[in-house]
C-alpha cells in the first residue's frame, strides 16, 4: 500500500509538471503593462509571434514616466513604447533594471537592445550611445518646501541639494555648486532624493519637471512647491537609448514620427498629463 501510494504521488507530479510546461507557451502575447522582471510588453504589430523580441531596460522609479504598479511597469514611457512598437510591427519586452544597470547594459549592447527611462539626449551621452528620434520635451525644476526662500537655481549655491546620480540635474547642479561640494547630495534614485527632502536632509531636489509636478500633485499634505527656472534650466529632449551602431534606430525613428503625427502620441500624453502636447518642437528637434 505504501509503495503504491508513492507511485501514485509520483505519477501525479509528472502529470502536473507536463501540464505546467504546456501552459507556458506563447509567453510574449498580449499588450498592457510590463512585468517587473521579464516585462512582457506585448507583440505590437507582430502578433504572429515570429521574429526577435527586442529587450528594453528601464528604471521604474520615475512616476508618471515609468513606475511600478504592484508587479507591473506602467507610465507614459511604457504606453508610448507600446504604440511605437505596434507601429513598427516589432515584439519587445521591458525589464526594470535600475538606472545605472540600464546605462551600463545598453552601452554593452549584449543583454539589452535599448533603454527607455526619461533619458535626456546630451552631447556627452552621444559619445557613448545612439538615440532614437526625440519623443518628449522636458526641463528640470526645483522642489522645495512651501515656506522656502529659494526662488531659482542660483539660490541653491549655498544649500543642500538632492539629485539623482548620472542625470542632467546632477550635471546642472555641478555647474552651479561645484563637483566637490559636499552639499550636493547624489542619490541612486529620485525617490531617495525626495525622501531626503521630506525628512529635512536637503533643502531642495532638482529633477525633471514631470517628476516634480507629479510629486507635488500626489502629496498636497506635504506642502511642497515646484519652481521653474527657464533662465538656468533650458528645455531638453528624451530619446530611447541605444548601443552605438544599433540597427534598431532605423526601425524606431519612422515609427516614432508616425505615432506623433497620427495622434496616438497626443492620446497617450493626455492620459498621463491631462493636456495636449506641443508636438511642433518634437518634430523639429534632432
Amino acid at each position: 500500500m505504501k509503495k503504491r501510494s508513492l507511485w501514485v504521488i509520483a505519477l501525479t507530479l509528472i502529470i502536473a509538471l507536463v501540464a505546467a510546461g504546456c501552459g507556458q507557451g506563447g509567453g510574449n502575447g498580449g499588450n498592457g503593462g510590463a512585468d517587473a522582471n521579464s516585462g512582457a510588453g506585448g507583440n505590437g504589430g507582430n502578433a504572429g509571434g515570429e521574429g526577435k523580441a527586442y529587450k528594453f531596460a528601464t528604471d521604474a522609479n520615475y512616476a508618471p514616466m515609468e513606475f511600478m504598479d504592484k508587479d507591473k511597469i506602467t507610465g507614459f514611457d511604457i504606453d508610448f513604447l507600446a504604440a511605437v512598437m505596434e507601429e513598427a510591427g516589432l515584439k519587445y519586452e521591458v525589464t526594470n533594471t535600475g538606472w545605472d544597470t540600464m546605462l551600463t547594459s545598453v552601452q554593452q549592447g549584449t543583454e539589452y537592445d535599448a533603454g527607455i527611462s526619461s533619458v535626456s539626449i546630451t552631447e556627452e551621452r552621444k559619445q557613448t550611445y545612439d538615440y532614437s528620434a526625440p519623443y518628449f520635451e522636458s526641463t528640470n525644476m526645483i522642489l522645495v518646501k512651501e515656506d522656502s526662500p529659494i526662488q531659482n537655481a542660483l539660490d541653491l549655491k549655498d544649500k543642500k541639494v538632492g539629485v539623482q546620480v548620472s542625470t542632467t540635474a546632477e550635471s546642472l547642479m555641478i555647474e552651479i555648486m561645484g563637483n566637490d561640494n559636499t552639499d550636493l547630495k547624489r542619490f541612486e534614485s529620485n525617490t531617495l532624493a525626495l525622501l531626503e527632502l521630506d525628512g529635512g536632509g536637503v533643502d531642495a531636489v532638482v529633477a525633471d519637471n514631470a517628476i516634480v509636478q507629479e510629486y507635488v500633485k500626489n502629496n498636497p499634505d506635504k506642502k511642497f512647491k515646484a519652481i521653474p527656472d527657464p533662465a538656468n534650466f533650458t528645455s531638453e529632449y528624451y530619446g530611447i537609448l541605444l548601443p552605438k551602431g544599433s540597427e534598431l534606430k532605423a526601425k524606431l525613428d519612422p515609427a516614432i514620427k508616425a505615432v506623433i503625427e497620427n495622434g496616438k502620441y497626443a492620446e497617450v500624453y493626455k492620459k498621463w498629463f491631462g493636456e495636449e502636447p506641443n508636438t511642433d518642437n518634437l518634430l523639429k528637434a534632432e
